[in-house]
């Protein structure tokens, strides 16, 4: 099993936004699990961290170190 990374996305602040981080992750993590609270802007997913990181960059959002 995938360790779990969890970060703060703190501009992701609405339903389009979620559905936005989501498709990145998987996209760019084919088979992770995603988990997403809005509510604490924090973001789970397994896989690689790095390779995470750069897609919820690359979809225009900021991941932080929860």
């Amino acid at each position: 099993m995938s360790e779990k990374t969890t970060v703060t996305v703190n501009d992701m602040t609405c339903g389009h936004c979620v559905g936005t981080v989501r498709t990145a992750l998987e996209g760019a993590l084919p088979g992770t699990h995603v988990e997403i609270d809005l509510d604490n802007h924090k973001v789970s997913f397994t896989g690689d961290r790095a390779r995470g990181e750069a897609a919820i960059r690359e979809a225009g959002y900021t991941p932080e170190a929860a």
